[in-house]
């Protein structure tokens, strides 16, 4: 059965580009987290507001999370069905991980007020938990729905190929980096673990900014139209 042409509005293209954009929002609280991740957490104005940034920053780049998947759906399940659901599905399941990731860090931050000898040794098992709850819900899922949301758009050709092409490379990268910080070949916080995700960032950065202007383009080219 041959599929009817698959395109996007010039509103969802904006929509989809701004939201892939609005996730990138939570890169600060690599710093703002940092306080809790001190031998000896002493909490104190500027830490405790910036962690509780942090936290609010995160929730909004899960929601964001969710909003990709639900604007893209509409057109992707034309394509694939099964694969759109499968990505909707994984960007509910990385949004709601995220979730419980802010809950554990914000429990961590409570626990550091207390002026007890074993704050400090919970804190630090809260935010280990935390680092494990970010390797499957913003490491390994976004692999996971690089994969799905790649091989919809090479299918689909709503983007340039070398797009999604760059995606589906960028997770196999990521999961390359994920299974060596797993097997304790590399640790998730040094700097070689953040060149695994270079390339997974630079395809939603880039998706982000295509479908964004293109969006843009078109709708200026619809209105300028007599």
């Amino acid at each position: 059965m041959k599929l009817n042409p698959i395109s996007l509005s010039p509103k969802t293209s904006m929509l989809a580009g701004a939201f892939y954009l609005l996730t990138f929002i939570s890169i600060p609280t690599l710093s703002l987290y940092a306080p809790l991740r001190e031998a000896h957490f002493l909490p104190h104005a500027g830490s405790v507001n910036g962690i509780v940034l942090g936290a609010v920053l995160e929730i909004l780049m899960a929601l964001a999370c969710i909003a990709t998947a639900l604007v893209f759906y509409p057109a992707l399940k034309h394509q694939n069905q099964m694969l759109a659901l499968g990505f909707v599905a994984s960007r509910i399941l990385e949004a709601a991980l995220i979730f419980v990731g802010v809950g554990v860090l914000l429990t961590a931050l409570r626990v550091g007020q207390e002026a007890s000898s074993s704050s400090g040794v919970f804190v630090h098992f809260l935010v280990n938990l935390y680092d494990r709850l970010f390797l499957i819900s913003q490491s390994f899922l976004p692999a996971v729905n690089g994969l799905l949301l790649g091989s919809l758009l090479f299918q689909s050709r709503l983007v340039p190929r070398w797009l999604p092409l760059l995606g589906m490379f960028g997770a196999v990268a990521l999961t390359l980096g994920d299974g060596a910080v797993v097997f304790g070949l590399i640790g998730q916080h040094d700097p070689s673990t953040a060149l695994f995700a270079v390339p997974i960032a630079f395809w939603e950065f880039s998706l982000g900014i295509y479908l964004l202007t293109n969006g843009v383009y078109r709708l200026t080219k619809r209105s300028t139209n007599p």
